[in-house]
């Protein structure tokens, strides 16, 4: 036995399992394991953004201080539950997002397939309603009280436009350039700033609005507005994967062919 062999005694049972062999691919997650993390995540996300406006609410009358509680709350907890789940599910948390990545898949890149979609967004809205329901218990407020708040306007749906597509090209980008480790505070980051800068305070999740028209607190959407936003929400989905495709656009070689 040389100086580099080890001896027998220091050969542990992880050693001796079998190994993949180079470049395989990983094990994922259960698909069963991926649906609880979007859930709960949902969930949780919907739950910080409706309780802290509860909270803000009960704490202060000032409109801009009301915002600057929820957007900041929002930020901390959006950016936790990214560290946490992300490695689980990818940390979706938005039909928006899984669905552009379905997309991607189906045209030759990584994402979601049809099944996994077909999993993630029922999963994304009972997380979206019960973390509504959730922060209204907490608060002490009725479970379901349907929203009074109407957000029909044009320029708030131009709103959700941007923060969509803003969100998409984030996510996607962050992809393409090999950076998916800054997603947690670029992400909180951008949503954080979005609150501000759109119109509409950026709800840019499908799953999100559904779930806000069950609050009637400062958080929530009348249901007769969450059609519209939905609606604004894919076309900027849509929108983000066309400004992807042409920022992050693959080079090619002399010959032609894709570059690596």
């Amino acid at each position: 036995m040389t100086a580099t062999e080890p001896a027998a005694s220091d050969v542990t049972a992880a050693d001796m399992a079998p190994q993949p062999a180079p470049g395989a691919t990983t094990p994922r997650t259960p698909l069963i394991a991926r649906a609880a993390a979007e859930l709960v995540g949902t969930a949780a996300l919907v739950a910080v953004v409706v309780g802290s406006g509860i909270q803000a609410t009960d704490l202060t009358d000032d409109v801009a201080l009301q915002l600057l509680a929820n957007s900041t709350a929002t930020v901390f907890g959006l950016g936790v539950l990214i560290v946490l789940l992300g490695p689980v599910s990818g940390a979706h948390f938005n039909p928006a997002v899984t669905l552009a990545e379905w997309w991607t898949a189906r045209r030759g890149g990584a994402g979601v397939t049809a099944r996994e979609l077909a999993v993630y967004v029922p999963s994304q809205i009972a997380g979206a309603i019960a973390g509504a329901i959730l922060a209204d218990a907490m608060f002490g407020e009725p479970l379901v009280k349907w929203s009074t708040h109407d957000r029909s306007a044009g320029n708030l749906l131009l709103g959700e436009v941007v923060a969509t597509a803003g969100l998409i090209l984030l996510v996607f980008g962050l992809a393409r350039t090999d950076r998916l480790r800054f997603a947690p505070v670029a992400v909180a980051s951008y949503i954080g700033a979005a609150y501000w800068f759109t119109s509409s305070t950026s709800f840019a999740n499908p799953a999100v609005t559904i779930g806000r028209a069950f609050t009637d607190t400062f958080a929530g959407i009348a249901p007769a507005s969450v059609p519209g936003f939905i609606g604004m929400q894919l076309i900027g989905a849509a929108v983000g994967l066309a400004l992807v495709a042409v920022i992050f656009m693959r080079g090619q070689t002399d010959s032609g062919t894709p570059a690596a």
